[in-house]
């Protein structure tokens, strides 16, 4: 990989490294304001399960891949200098897909009390239904708003333009929050919801449209079924749009098999694995989000062994995940506390998540690993065999989630989860080196293990230093909880530093040293 294509990847990867890091921030911040309104309540279930249907809805429109499937057919028109027809073909699909959302978006609003019964059975409230159905309804509009500027990000990605789409998930939280602040006191969770509409308009639409246009976006009103390239458009999307991954499938299982548990269980196990998914975001989705352009360029130039050595070389850093999971496991109690123990959230919801949290993180590295793996399939254009694949993976462990969930309750499902993600990581990543020929791909396994012995012994020390070392520190307050995972953070820097330095880990060495740099700059007098 040349110096100036790793340069290019990144700056894209910082770009979105800082966005998702950003965005998730915002999000634990949305779901703490969430906490202290609502606590871990029925109230709150109620607004997770709002979710359910409107993305489900989002899924079989596809919005969630748009960058992933449309990238490469926008991008051989823009190598070929044929951008105009690029443009022709942006207006079909977008036009297409368009007009069969709305037309599934009209049938849910009039059928969402029949749809709620289907997707959390084990309901039994009619307050708590009613108030589903109501922010379900307010909720759905919202698709359109993912769905087009979906569309409008994509074609940005595909210019190697990341910087408004960075901003589409902070803006879309903050309306979240803004709805939740300021209508809360009145509506509830309903106030919540209409923040969901008004920042999927805002960030998601309004400032994507924006962004293409910049780039000289020029869409028309032009309809044709039989265009091979929305044909095309068709074939590679189709098994994204009825296929299940397993980390849309998990957000899911948590609504649906929770709605059988007690109240709360819902919102503690989201409240868990809001938590984890900053890691999974900041690890996976960044990463892959930047990388995925240039392997759909090396692919696309059919250079398939400098796609594999990325691949690769990515995933070895992707590894770092594992030892910051241990971290997170070891500060759990604190972490909750910290995030969310405020108004309508007490001590005993603290606890109840905290242990939610305990057995859902392991399962970061295989969320993360996965939201990269697959996009080695995608850049070939084969949608078909990750998503058969991926979905028979989410209906085998479906009586795993069941089984764990009579046995364990939430813990069983957030257990389940975890598994689950690791299990499907790691047989995509084999099937992908077999078809591929992935030789140099015998490494990444190997240095996986490495990590996560590194962990475990990790996390030993870090759970004996906490208990001892820490002991004599006041820790059952907001100040004592932020100096005990200060500590420990610091401390967990160090020994990663030098299992680093004393073994010449350079995915370990290279972010350290790349931190160490960027804090120096700040803190240099201008």
């Amino acid at each position: 990989m040349g110096a100036s294509l790793k340069k290019k990847i990144g700056i894209a990867s910082l770009i979105m490294m800082a966005s998702v890091m950003a965005s998730r921030v915002i999000g634990i911040f949305r779901e703490s304001v969430i906490a202290y309104i609502g606590g871990r309540g029925v109230a709150v279930d109620a607004y997770q399960v709002a979710f359910i249907i409107p993305d489900i809805l989002n899924h079989i429109v596809a919005s969630g891949f748009l960058s992933l499937t449309f990238i490469p057919i926008f991008s051989k028109y823009v190598a070929q200098n044929r951008e105009a027809e690029g443009w022709r073909v942006f207006s079909i699909i977008l036009n297409g897909f368009g007009l069969l959302l709305i037309c599934l978006l009209v049938v849910c609003e009039w059928a969402t009390p029949e749809l709620i019964a289907l997707a959390a059975p084990g309901w039994n409230d009619p307050a708590a239904t009613a108030m589903v159905i109501t922010m379900t309804r307010i909720i759905l509009p919202a698709q359109f708003l993912f769905f087009s500027g979906g569309m409008f990000m994509a074609v940005q990605f595909a210019k190697e333009k990341f910087f408004l789409p960075a901003l589409a998930p902070l803006i879309y939280n903050g309306g979240i929050i803004l709805g939740g602040l300021l209508l809360g006191p009145q509506l509830g969770m309903v106030g919540f919801a209409w923040g969901v509409l008004a920042g999927a308009f805002l960030g998601n639409f309004a400032l994507q449209y924006r962004g293409a246009k910049l780039l000289g976006m020029k869409w028309s009103i032009t309809l044709k079924l039989w265009h091979p390239e929305l044909v095309n458009y068709i074939k590679i999307t189709l098994p994204l749009m009825f296929g299940l991954t397993m980390a849309f499938s998990h957000e899911l299982f948590i609504r649906f098999f929770g709605s059988f548990l007690p109240a709360g269980s819902i919102s503690g196990l989201n409240y868990a694995n809001r938590v984890m998914q900053v890691l999974v975001g900041v690890f996976g989705q960044a990463v892959g989000a930047a990388t995925y352009p240039f392997l759909s360029k090396m692919v696309a130039e059919n250079n398939l062994h400098e796609a594999n050595r990325l691949l690769n070389q990515t995933l070895r850093y992707l590894a770092l995940i594992i030892p910051v999971a241990a971290l997170v496991m070891v500060l759990r109690h604190e972490v909750v506390a910290i995030l969310f123990e405020r108004g309508k959230f007490h001590a005993a919801d603290t606890a109840q998540t905290a242990r939610m949290l305990m057995f859902m993180m392991p399962g970061a590295v295989g969320f993360a690993a996965q939201t990269l793996v697959v996009r080695g399939y995608y850049a070939t254009q084969n949608t078909w065999f990750p998503t058969l694949f991926t979905t028979l993976a989410v209906l085998v462990s479906l009586p795993v989630y069941y089984l764990a969930m009579r046995a364990f309750g939430p813990v069983g499902i957030a257990s389940a989860g975890a598994v689950s993600a690791m299990l499907q990581a790691s047989l995509l990543f084999t099937l992908w080196n077999r078809r591929s020929d992935n030789r140099e791909a015998r490494q990444v396994p190997l240095f996986y293990g490495g990590m996560t012995l590194l962990a475990i012994l990790t996390g030993i020390f870090l759970a004996w230093f906490k208990g001892a070392a820490l002991a004599g520190l006041e820790a059952t307050s907001f100040w004592g909880y932020i100096l005990v995972c200060g500590a420990t953070g610091m401390m967990f820097l160090a020994v990663l530093a030098g299992v680093g330095s004393l073994f010449r880990i350079a995915e370990i060495m290279e972010p350290l040293r790349a931190v160490v740099s960027k804090a120096k700059r700040i803190g240099r007098p201008v």
